[in-house]
C-alpha cells in the first residue's frame, strides 16, 4: 500500500577526483609503483639481480642510505646517474603518497563524522517516518520500496552502506540506537533483522518507547509468530512463506498475480491500489459511499475494515462508513487522490 508521506532526501553525488581523497591515495600508489618497476627494470639493465635490483630500488627511494651494492665493477658513472635519478623521483613519489594517504584518512575520518552528525540532526527534526531496524536484502528491499511511495525512511545498521538513505549506526535491540532513530516521534518500525530472537528484542524495545508505534516484525519460522505478536507486533511476516506463496500465484493464476504485481509495484500505468482511513473527526463519517465516490462512482472501494479490523468485500454503495473505518480502494492516481482529499 502507499504511504504518502513527503521524501526526505536526495541522493548523494559521486565523488570526483578532486573531492575523493582515497582516490588521490591510489593515484599515488601508481605512481609509486611504476617507479620501483622502473628502478628494478633499470637496475637489471646494469647488471643486478631481481631481488639485489628490487631492494637496491627500495633503500634508494625511501632514502635508507645503506649504500649501493653489486661488483664494484659495475658500479660506474651510467649506475649512480641512474640512482641520483631514481632517488630524485622516487623520493618525490614516495613522499606524494604518504602525504595523501595521511590526507585521506584525515579527511575520510572527519567527513564521515560531519556527515553522521547532520544526518543525526535532520533525523532529529523528522516527525510520522518509518524505521527500517537491519540494512539486509529484506531490509534494505523494503526501505527502497517504500521510498518509491513517498516515505520519510530511517535506516538502523550495525555497518556503514552507500545507501543515500538516513542511517543510524548501531544495534537496533539498544534503546538508545532506536532512540537516536526517533523511535518516540516515527509512526512504524520494521524489525527486518536475520534472526527471530533479534526482532522480538527490537520489537519489545520499540513498543516500549512508543505504545502507540505500528510494528511489522519478520520472522524466519512460523512457530515465533504467537511469540512476536505478545512481544507487541502487530504484524508478522515470514518472508519465506510470501516467496512461496507468490510463486504459487504466478504459477496458478499467472495473469492475476501480474495484474496484482504491476498495480502494486509499477508506477508507470498509474492505476494504484491504496488504503485510506476515515478519522474519528473526518467529514466522511455517516455517508454512504454513494455519496463520497459521487456520479462518477470512482475509485472503485474494494473492500472496508472496519474498527473491528474485520472486512467486507465488495461493500454496496449504499454502506455507512464509519469513523474509524479504512477503505481499500483501486484506481487511477487522479480519482484516489480526489478521494482522499473528501474523507480527510
Amino acid at each position: 500500500m502507499k504511504v504518502h508521506l513527503p521524501l526526505l532526501r536526495r541522493g548523494r553525488q559521486k565523488s570526483s577526483l578532486a573531492t575523493d581523497p582515497w582516490q588521490r591515495v591510489r593515484v599515488g600508489l601508481g605512481i609509486l609503483g611504476f617507479i620501483v618497476a622502473l628502478g628494478v627494470v633499470g637496475y637489471r639493465l646494469l647488471g643486478l639481480g631481481l631481488f639485489d635490483a628490487l631492494y637496491q630500488t627500495v633503500i634508494t627511494v625511501t632514502t635508507v642510505g645503506y649504500g649501493e651494492i653489486g661488483d664494484p665493477d659495475d658500479i660506474d658513472r651510467s649506475y649512480r646517474w641512474f640512482s641520483l635519478f631514481l632517488a630524485l623521483f622516487g623520493v618525490g613519489g614516495a613522499l606524494y603518497t604518504l602525504g595523501v594517504m595521511v590526507d585521506a584518512y584525515v579527511e575520510g575520518s572527519l567527513n564521515d563524522g560531519l556527515r553522521l552528525r547532520k544526518e543525526q540532526r535532520m533525523i532529529d527534526r523528522l516527525s510520522g517516518h518509518l524505521i527500517v531496524a537491519g540494512a539486509g536484502r529484506v531490509g534494505a528491499s523494503i526501505a527502497h520500496y517504500v521510498v518509491r511511495h513517498g516515505a520519510k525512511v530511517v535506516i538502523i545498521d550495525q555497518t556503514p552502506s552507500d545507501s543515500d538513505l538516513l542511517t543510524v549506526l548501531g544495534d537496533a535491540t539498544d534503546d538508545e540506537t532506536l532512540r537516536r532513530a526517533g523511535v518516540e516521534r516515527a509512526t512504524t518500525l520494521i524489525a527486518a533483522l536475520d534472526t527471530d530472537a533479534s526482532n522480538l528484542y527490537v520489537t519489545l524495545s520499540a513498543r516500549g518507547l512508543n505504545p502507540d508505534l505500528h510494528i511489522v516484525a519478520r520472522t524466519n519460522h512460523q512457530s515465533n509468530e504467537p511469540k512476536l505478536f505478545q512481544a507487541g507486533a502487530d504484524r508478522v511476516v515470514n518472508p519465506h512463506e510470501i516467496g512461496g506463496s507468490r510463486m504459487g500465484a504466478l504459477a496458478l493464476h499467472p495473469n492475476l498475480a501480474e495484474f496484482l504485481d504491476e498495480v502494486l509495484h509499477d508506477e508507470s500505468h498509474g492505476v494504484t491500489v491504496d488504503e485510506i482511513k476515515v478519522g474519528t473527526g473526518s467529514r466522511a463519517g455517516g455517508h454512504t459511499l454513494r455519496k463520497l465516490l459521487g456520479v462518477t462512482g470512482q475509485p472503485l472501494v474494494i473492500a472496508i475494515r472496519d474498527q473491528d479490523h474485520g472486512y467486507t468485500a465488495n461493500p454496496a454503495l449504499d454502506t455507512v462508513v464509519r469513523p474509524g473505518a479504512v477503505l481499500v480502494v483501486l484506481g487511477s492516481d487522479t480519482d484516489v487522490a480526489a478521494l482522499r482529499a473528501r474523507v480527510t
